[in-house]
């Protein structure tokens, strides 16, 4: 497996490469048989969370159900589960081969090769629903080569910027891409850029938007209730995963599912049964090792880092928080590290397992400025966890944050 993966790298000259030609010659070519219920999840946060709730309510209601999402945390299986089990390298290697053949002098990238092998895998498996995460953006990507019987965007800030634009709007038009004419498309957050009400209306869709088309009451004994036209949900517990955020997660797939008419086995019995038990590696993830308490938070981008720093704002937590940060080339320093200042005593600054990664001693620099306080410089992922560990005491906790390619070889080494 890990062979595969590292000549899937040396395909492409280029990493990120959208356009949707290439895979839709290789998927003509393969001509695999699709489910009518195939649910695209696009936008810029909340995407990984969208896809295990409607993943987990799914087969709460006996669907047999494909996800694939992207990035993995620690083993590439991760992005293609069957039936909430992921592939096995035997699986993933057999769909690789059936790619190779069928793209022949077609040059794919590393998540065009991958995506291709999911849906060999979950046309193979005679599933009833694909719900498939969009990598990046959603007009190009290669998950949008499949027609959705629906879609949801969870919402649109910014990130990517290099190539998806510069501004919401240019961005809010590409994961408008997922829209289809005469499909419901749920915008997930009240706050929604123009350009997605005119996307819907150029591409004949029909949007169901947060707040008007569906919206969510909170009870005073802390549970919530998800009130829309096509059937009321009362007394709701909250999701297991952490941050008030996910509420609103679990409310977009509710109207992403009653909108593809998915939604009939489901009710508040159901709900209060799947909800609380909701768990996902690398977002709000706690966890103890080596005699210290650990928080897991993918944020890279300033929404969801201000997102993470409102959750420990809620938070009654009364000890020190270190934490270890790397960040990506092409992401807004600033935009990530300053909500998160007031929460964080202490900085680690290392370079994340990715070629497009600020290298730590800049990183480090930028973070001192910022919080005119010295940030630590750690050589890799098991110096960052010594420096913390020694730093921390058992009532202080240790956050790492600031991408998937950082969180990823912390997590291997806190096995």
């Amino acid at each position: 497996m890990a062979d595969w993966l590292s000549w899937l790298e040396t395909l492409s000259p280029t990493e990120i490469n959208l356009g949707l030609e290439r895979v839709q010659q290789v998927l003509d070519r393969l001509d695999l048989p699709v489910p009518t219920d195939l649910l695209l999840i696009a936008g810029t946060n909340g995407k990984g969370s969208s896809v295990l709730i409607a993943d987990s309510l799914l087969r709460a209601c006996g669907k047999k159900v494909g996800s694939y999402t992207s990035p993995h945390i620690s083993h590439y299986n991760e992005r293609i589960v069957v039936n909430g089990r992921a592939a096995k390298d035997a699986e993933i290697i057999a769909a690789f081969e059936v790619v190779d053949v069928a793209r022949g002098d077609i040059v794919l990238t590393y998540f065009e090769f991958g995506t291709l092998a999911a849906a060999i895998i979950f046309a193979a498996a005679d599933l009833d629903v694909w719900v498939l995460e969009i990598g990046l953006g959603g007009r190009l990507d290669a998950c949008n080569a499949f027609d959705p019987s629906a879609s949801l965007i969870t919402n649109v800030t910014l990130d990517h910027c290099d190539w998806l634009g510069h501004d919401v709007e240019t961005i809010a038009v590409e994961k408008a891409g997922v829209m289809r004419r005469g499909r419901s498309t749920v915008f997930g957050s009240e706050q929604m850029p123009a350009s997605i009400d005119s996307a819907a209306k150029r591409s004949g869709a029909v949007l169901l938007r947060a707040g008007r088309d569906y919206r969510i009451v909170p009870r005073a004994d802390g549970r919530w209730s998800f009130l829309s036209e096509h059937g009321d949900y009362n007394s709701l517990l909250r999701p297991g995963l952490l941050g008030d955020f996910q509420i609103g997660n679990v409310a977009a797939v509710l109207m992403l599912l009653q909108s593809a008419g998915l939604a009939h086995e489901i009710d508040a019995d159901l709900l209060n049964r799947v909800l609380p038990g909701l768990k996902l590696a690398g977002r709000m993830q706690t966890r103890m090792a080596f005699g210290r308490q650990w928080l897991i938070d993918v944020a890279h981008n300033p929404a969801a880092a201000e997102m993470l720093a409102a959750t420990l704002s809620a938070e009654d937590f009364k000890g020190r928080t270190i934490a270890i940060v790397g960040l990506l080339r092409d992401k807004d320093v600033a935009g990530v590290i300053s909500p998160l200042l007031p929460h964080v005593d202490r900085w680690v600054a290392i370079e994340a397992r990715s070629a497009r990664a600020i290298a730590a001693n800049e990183l480090a620099r930028q973070v001192a400025n910022l919080g005119d306080r010295a940030c630590l410089v750690a050589g890799s992922a098991r110096e960052a966890i010594e420096f913390a560990r020694r730093d921390a005491s058992e009532n202080d906790r240790i956050l790492v944050t600031g991408s998937f390619f950082t969180v990823a070889p912390i997590t291997d080494c806190l096995v």
